[in-house]
């Protein structure tokens, strides 16, 4: 299989140009999801450590 770029040029024809636009909507995008999985990530270890106390307390008492 070849690459894209490869067959692209091949055929004769170009490969289009995404604006600045687009590609600074892309970035938002993927950099909006990671940050998402990162606050999911800081809540489930947040909730673990509340958990681990409260798991501590309740049995010291």
């Amino acid at each position: 299989m070849t690459k894209p770029n490869e067959e692209a040029s091949a055929t004769g024809a170009a490969a289009p140009v995404p604006d600045e636009k687009t590609d600074m909507a892309n970035a938002a995008r993927r950099s909006a999801g990671k940050a998402v999985w990162m606050g999911t990530a800081v809540g489930i270890g947040s909730a673990a450590i509340v958990a681990a106390l409260l798991y501590a307390n309740k049995k010291r008492g």
